[in-house]
């Protein structure tokens, strides 16, 4: 472990000596980015014949959505918050503008906890709306969009800094929440930084807007290496995968992590993934709009929304009534309420049988991070699996790798789990009852995921 810890010293350190040459990599990323979002909206739209290798809109879709994403959040369980630290676009340009703006201070109602999942929440289910993996205009519409805003913020808040990336990333949470398994991050002693070592380095500048001295895990963190060796301090460093959610006790727990994980990454990302394969949603259409048709209400059936609102593209046949938009509405927001609000009487069940408060309620549905990550692993997946079958490959090993997958992310979660249970009680009868209940909670998301998969295939 010494020597690992002394070649990613290393590696962190050499972050930190050729930042100009990041800032090289970042501005070709932000080239690539703009040039796959843009170009692939001017052009028409691929008829049933096209294929990736002889269709921009097509590759680019795969590159965004059956690639790029699932990489991305692969890459947070991997290596922390990397992503945003060395290559995230948004986050590039928001720090550049924000040293050419105003300056202004970060105002109080931005620094709210809730929104990056207000933000997910909102993102998610207006991507539904307008087909977000399917239309190179939606993707437009929302990564643009967003990119627009956060340089907007970078201008106005801030000097040099990344308020955006920090506040009001709709996807920072989701991030943070990934970053905490991951088995790298920037350890600091602060005991040593407090007796300020000489020689010093040069004050870095934390873009996230971090107490670098107080930094605990890898949540915030967005390893970009700018701080390593800060005071002979700070060092990128290997660890348990699990030590952020069992060992920092010293940390307080941030009760939106709990409201995002359950609600938002687990619930509502299920509903959004499953609604296009789910029969409940079928035969729900097919009654409401029969019910409206007996009452001579066809305004709910016109499919006649502009393509910002609802997906509408006539020429290839896929246009959303209003009736479509509701019900992928109350599907997603169903799902989230179900999911997310069972597993959240689940989880209380189990505290109450410990016989402990909201912030062990809290640490206890961290436990459920590996299944969370997993579920929006092989939910993106299903863009990459339906692309390349489309392509005519045939994938054969793709069940058998989602079973294994969903199994081992179970397991994982069922041991974070009893770890964290046995800390908080030494009752057996206590501790089993609360395992039964952590049980049933992954039982639950289980079986959810075992329907888009295998129960509706």
């Amino acid at each position: 472990m010494t020597r690992l810890n002394n070649v990613l010293g290393r590696l962190g350190d050499a972050l930190r000596r050729h930042a100009r040459l990041i800032r090289w990599l970042q501005w070709t990323l932000v080239t690539f980015y703009v040039l796959l979002l843009a170009l692939p909206a001017l052009l028409p739209l691929p008829d049933s014949q096209a294929r990736m290798l002889d269709n921009l809109t097509l590759l680019a879709q795969f590159i965004f959505w059956g690639v790029w994403w699932p990489c991305v959040l692969l890459s947070m369980l991997l290596f922390g918050r990397l992503w945003c630290g060395l290559f995230c676009p948004e986050g590039a340009l928001t720090e550049w503008i924000s040293w050419r703006g105003l300056g202004r201070g970060t105002p109080r109602w931005i620094r709210w906890g809730g929104w990056p999942t207000l933000g997910f929440i909102l993102t998610t289910v207006y991507g539904q709306l307008i087909s977000v993996y399917d239309y190179a205009q939606a993707a437009l519409l929302i990564l643009g969009g967003s990119t627009v805003a956060a340089m907007l913020v970078g201008f106005l808040y801030g000097r040099g800094k990344r308020v955006w990336c920090r506040y009001l990333c709709p996807v920072s949470g989701v991030f943070g929440l990934l970053a905490r398994l991951a088995p790298v991050h920037f350890k600091v002693d602060e005991q040593r930084w407090l007796e300020n070592l000489s020689p010093r380095l040069p004050p870095p500048n934390c873009a996230p807007l971090l107490d670098i001295r107080r930094m605990l895990g890898a949540r915030d963190c967005h390893a970009c290496g700018r701080c390593s060796g800060q005071r002979g301090a700070v060092q990128l460093s290997a660890r348990s995968p699990n030590s952020e959610i069992l060992m920092v006790s010293c940390q307080r727990a941030n009760p939106w992590d709990a409201r995002l994980l359950l609600f938002g990454v687990i619930g509502l990302a299920m509903g959004a993934f499953q609604w296009t394969v789910s029969p409940w949603f079928i035969s729900g259409k097919q009654a409401l709009a029969g019910w409206l048709i007996e009452r001579n209400i066809y305004w709910p059936l016109q499919a006649d929304a502009p393509w910002w609102l609802l997906t509408h593209y006539p020429q290839v046949s896929d246009a959303f009534s209003w009736l479509d938009g509701l019900l992928i509405l109350g599907y997603i927001f169903g799902s989230s309420l179900l999911i997310g609000g069972g597993l959240w009487l689940l989880l209380r069940a189990a505290v109450s049988a410990l016989g402990h408060s909201s912030e062990v309620f809290a640490r206890l549905a961290l436990t459920l991070i590996p299944l969370g990550g997993v579920g929006l692993l092989l939910g993106l997946s299903s863009t990459s699996v339906k692309l390349l079958r489309y392509e005519g490959l045939v994938l054969a090993w793709v069940q058998p790798a989602r079973a294994s997958l969903l199994g081992a992310a179970l397991v994982w979660s069922l041991w974070l789990g009893w770890q964290l249970i046995a800390r908080h009680s030494a009752n057996p009868v206590r501790r089993l009852t609360a395992f039964a209940c952590l049980l049933l909670a992954c039982a639950w998301v289980g079986y959810g995921w075992w329907l888009q998969f295998w129960g509706w295939s």
